[in-house]
């Protein structure tokens, strides 16, 4: 539960509230947007300021709308990407496909806002966006922001690792609803990346310690288990969870020799090999015959679309940053990590390694940061001189994964936390979603752990697995969005009537 806080906040940043409507074939959506910071607090002395952006459906009865808070993930990120991408009433422009536009960023009306429906709360974590830490012994003497320049709070680095980001969140949501007096409020949390992580750890986390009922969580290419994201000599399943999205990036770029003209079955096929050739394989190492090696070898190199002699120099061990150069090497293009689907130019093609940026994760840089800044300090009203930080790589770098037990980086999971809270709470919803090309968080990972989960068959049915064309954030693509759109609206209209069709039987 929260420590006891002051009956006025302490901080003096100020906020801003406006008026505002969305226009959508379906009618309008008038709104007020709230842009502010919402102190944490430790024996009531205020110790970070978390801003967040609010947008509340002026109310047309008496019955309390669903309510989602939203974060990205990183650690490190702001909220900007869901928020200006996909979720919020205003997003940035993309090409059809998730292409980048040329610059100016444009901003454009989001027919696919989840607003219809929900809503929506986004939140920066401390050292995103514009949320700091604060020092309590220097809290009085504070002067005009105005008028001194920022300077980096040593205690944000106790925001950065994983309880205690977890405990803040949890803080914030809790103070929230009180504040806004939306306790009976059908609650949602939503999450993306390390925020999918986020999400299935306060999954168990707010219902357990903080009281906060939950009506649905909504994984978006979460990371749930550290151990499948990269792999060793020793650790197998790694290489079988990544195998199906390069194969589905390879029939994207027409270089599966087993493809066809169908994406999906060509993906059915990948993961059966994933399971049932590729793992067996690794894990018989020497003692299997030559023979069977190079037959599975070239079974791979026709779902993925490499040369079978580089996948027999690696042993069937294809490492992301090998398939993202390899694949289309002979036209000097290399494909994004995060959108394998998206292609650039190889700046260095006469070099051993690929030694270039990524075209889907730094080329969004200049597309949110110009976005989020345009809408908070323009149409919102946000006045600070803080930078807004989209993505702090000195909060990533510096990121404490460390947990009670031992538990060190790169082998925490969240899959039990995911459990427990689905058990705590057999009404809760659990929407786990992917783009099909992403090799930094593959589908096939989450698909593999639900397999895994051994669900009572009375919570089974509340888990949604549904994956899109495009990348990490799939939503820009215009068809994935639309379709997702339609998905969630579902999913809250039956995480809502669910919870009470369930009581009205007990």
């Amino acid at each position: 539960m929260t420590d006891s806080t002051p009956s006025t906040p302490s901080t003096t940043r100020k906020s801003s509230t406006t008026k505002h409507v969305l226009s959508l074939s379906s009618g309008e959506i008038q709104y007020t947007a709230i842009a502010e910071w919402q102190p944490l607090y430790e024996r009531e002395k205020a110790i970070a300021e978390l801003f967040h952006v609010a947008y509340l459906v002026d109310p047309q009865d008496s019955t309390p709308r669903p309510l989602t808070f939203v974060f990205n993930g990183g650690p490190g990120a702001a909220s900007a990407y869901l928020h200006m991408g996909a979720l919020g009433p205003k997003r940035v422009e993309f090409g059809q496909e998730g292409t980048l536009p040329k610059p100016p960023v444009k901003v454009v009306d989001n027919l696919e806002s989840w607003l219809s429906f929900t809503d929506l709360v986004f939140i920066d974590p401390v050292g995103t966006g514009f949320s700091r830490a604060v020092s309590p012994e220097k809290e009085e003497a504070k002067a005009d922001e105005k008028t001194k320049p920022e300077k980096p709070e040593e205690k944000e680095t106790e925001f950065w690792e994983v309880e205690r980001d977890l405990k803040a969140l949890a803080e914030f949501i809790q103070t929230f609803l009180s504040k806004q007096n939306r306790w009976l409020s059908p609650i949602f949390i939503a999450g993306e990346s390390y925020g999918g992580f986020r999400v299935a750890k306060l999954a168990r986390k707010l219902q357990q310690d903080f009281g906060v009922g939950l009506s649905g969580a909504i994984l978006i290419s979460p990371v749930l288990e550290f151990s499948l994201l990269e792999g060793t000599d020793y650790n197998l399943t790694s290489w079988a969870a990544v195998l199906p999205s390069m194969a589905g990036a390879a029939a994207h770029h027409h270089r599966a020799q087993q493809a066809g003209e169908n994406l999906q079955t060509h993906l059915a096929a990948a993961e059966l090999f994933a399971r049932k050739t590729l793992i067996p394989l690794l894990a018989l190492g020497d003692t299997l015959s030559d023979d069977e090696r190079q037959q599975t070898y070239q079974q791979c190199a026709d779902l993925i679309g490499l040369p079978v002699s580089l996948v027999a120099r690696q042993g069937a061990r294809i490492g992301i940053d090998v398939f993202a150069r390899e694949l289309l090497r002979d036209q000097q293009r290399i494909v994004g990590l995060y959108d394998a689907s998206i292609t650039a130019i190889d700046p260095f093609p006469d070099r051993p390694l690929y030694e270039g940026t990524d075209p889907t994760l730094d080329g969004l840089d200049r597309l949110f940061t110009g976005a989020i800044n345009s809408h908070l300090r323009g149409p919102l009203g946000v006045e600070t001189n803080l930078p807004y930080h989209l993505l702090n790589f000195e909060t990533f770098k510096a990121w404490k994964f460390e947990l009670k037990g031992g538990l060190k980086q790169g082998f925490i999971g969240a899959v039990d936390d995911l459990r427990i809270g689905m058990t705590l709470n057999p009404y809760m919803q659990v929407y786990i979603t992917h783009g099909l090309f992403d090799l930094v968080t593959p589908y096939f990972a989450s698909n593999h752990l639900a397999d895994l989960m051994k669900l009572d068959p009375e919570v089974r049915p509340n888990l949604t697995i549904k994956h899109f064309r495009g990348g990490h954030m799939f939503y820009t693509w215009e068809a994935s969005r639309q379709q997702w759109f339609a998905e969630m609206s579902e999913f809250y209209e039956r995480a809502i009537a669910l919870k009470t069709t369930k009581r009205a039987i007990n």
